[in-house]
């Protein structure tokens, strides 16, 4: 079975250890089919240019563009290199959001939601202390208003919020409230033809699950969706492909025969067997 890793970030990312380069080498060393370089841009903090504590995205996307281009040149026979984005907060600033697409011909654009307007990154606060339920309807609205932009190709990590409410408060939070507004995000990604993101960052990490987890993809599928992604998150290295096989399988268990890839912006179906 071919093993893709579509959502990855070199250290033209913050929060990032190692070249695309490097990247690239783990993926070939792990029997790779294909790697996907996505590396952060928070769209609306573009316009704080070089002073933005998430990076100055008009030289680190750029640049990030720049080397895969070279690395899918240069591994074309070993590996699948495509050149991608993840945008962060796509609906914050619509015109910096029109600005991170023009850095490149992307063949992927994941879009995420890291931290609802006027709050600080999901990963900053403090779940003891802010009103949780507030929080996570504000965040499914967002998505929701996501989910009906038209400009990307997959949702990330649905559930993000949750792995910092368990980290503060041991708890994993029950998403059941919030199932009517999640099933409005599905079927907006289905209408439009959008694919919805396995993360397998939590598997390999102190979360457990999968974000979303095997109940939510197996929703979404119910709803009628068609494509998935499935992505490991890596922000090293060594974490390139990390549990990409356990998020295939659990695609198949939710009745996918395939997941999917994308190059030049277009749906590559990869079989599941």
């Amino acid at each position: 079975m071919k093993i893709c890793d579509t959502h990855t970030h070199s250290n033209n990312s913050f929060d990032a250890q190692n070249s695309v380069e490097d990247m690239c080498k783990s993926a070939v060393e792990r029997g790779l089919y294909a790697i996907a370089i996505t590396d952060h841009c928070e769209a609306p903090l573009i316009k704080e240019g070089e002073h933005s504590r998430y990076g100055y995205f008009d030289k680190t996307i750029p640049t990030s563009f720049r080397e895969a281009n070279d690395a899918k040149l240069k591994y074309r026979n070993t590996l699948k290199v495509l050149c991608g984005i993840e945008l962060g907060e796509p609906m914050h600033d619509l015109k910096c959001t029109q600005r991170a697409l023009q850095y490149g011909d992307f063949d992927f654009v994941i879009a995420s939601v890291h931290n609802i307007r006027d709050f600080e990154d999901f990963y900053y606060l403090d779940y003891n202390m802010i009103n949780i339920d507030k929080v996570l309807n504000q965040y499914f609205d967002e998505l929701l208003e996501t989910a009906e932009f038209e400009n990307f190709d997959t949702l990330a990590h649905i559930t993000y919020p949750l792995r910092y409410i368990k980290r503060d408060t041991d708890l994993m939070y029950n998403l059941e409230p919030y199932q009517n507004k999640i099933d409005l995000i599905y079927k907006a990604l289905i209408k439009n033809d959008k694919a919805l993101e396995i993360n397998v960052s939590g598997l390999y990490k102190d979360f457990g699950s999968s974000l979303p987890d095997a109940y939510q993809v197996k929703r979404f599928k119910e709803l009628g969706g068609k494509y998935i992604t499935i992505g490991s998150d890596a922000h090293c290295a060594d974490d390139i492909g990390k549990e990409v096989e356990k998020g295939i399988e659990l695609a198949k268990n939710a009745g996918f025969t395939y997941y999917t890839i994308f190059e030049k912006r277009r749906p590559i179906l990869i079989d599941i067997k």
